[in-house]
This record gives C-alpha cells, structure tokens and sequence, in this order.
C-alpha cells in the first residue's frame, strides 16, 4: 500500500466545489481510497506551515498513486484542485 497526505489551504471555495464534483471518479479510476478528510487540522507536536483541509489516501501502490498524480486526462481536474488554493501533496511509501 502507499499513502498520499494532502494539506490544502482553500481560497476559492467555487473552484473546491468544482473539484470536489469530480475527485471521487478521479481517485476511483486510479483505485484509491480516502481514508480521511478533515476541514481542519492541529498539530500536536512540533511546528510546520499553516494547515488546512487535511485528506490521507490510499492507493494499492506508489506506481497508482504516481499514475494518479500524473495521468494526462486528469490535468484539468487537477487544475481545479489548485486554483481552490495553496496544496501541498505528500506520498508516503
């Protein structure tokens, strides 16, 4: 398995709602899974950068969550994810 950490700083909730429509069947073709979505995160220990909507998920593989990430067709979807703000995508595995 491989895990994805999102960290995502929301400007333009229009532009999350557009992305939000169409995640699910981008995540889904790449076979991932959303483990967690928090509108919000704390952290307990140590410091790092603001946080935001805070998302962990699963994918079978690093090469899935590489396709994911990379695949041609999902640019614009991908595209609509940025323009709702600042992300910061983190695979661990």
């Amino acid at each position: 398995m491989a895990y994805v950490y999102v960290n995502l700083l929301m400007e333009n909730p229009d532009n999350m709602a557009a992305y939000r429509e169409k995640a699910g069947a981008a995540l889904q073709k790449h076979g991932a899974t959303v483990l967690v979505s928090a509108p919000s995160q704390t952290v307990i220990e140590g410091s790092r950068d603001e946080t935001g909507i805070g998302v962990l998920l699963e994918f079978a593989d690093v090469d899935a969550a590489k396709a994911w990430i990379n695949d041609p067709e999902l640019q614009e979807t991908h595209a609509l994810r940025r323009s709702a703000g600042k992300s910061a995508i983190t695979l661990l595995g």
